[in-house]
């Protein structure tokens, strides 16, 4: 899953419109997205474990 995110972040430094963007704000908006993506992971498998359902 990150390697998505830093695959993506990558594709838009290179071809996107995070190119005029500095990079710096590019890299800080990939590590949050990459944070959120985690946390909503570990938030599932938890969930999962505890036998929740969600239908």
């Amino acid at each position: 899953m990150l390697f998505l995110v830093a695959a993506l972040l990558l594709l838009g430094v290179l071809l996107g419109t995070v190119a005029h963007a500095p990079l710096g704000l590019s890299a800080a908006l990939g590590l949050v997205i990459a944070v959120w993506l985690g946390v909503f992971a570990l938030r599932e498998r938890h969930g999962r474990r505890r036998g929740t359902s969600a239908h």
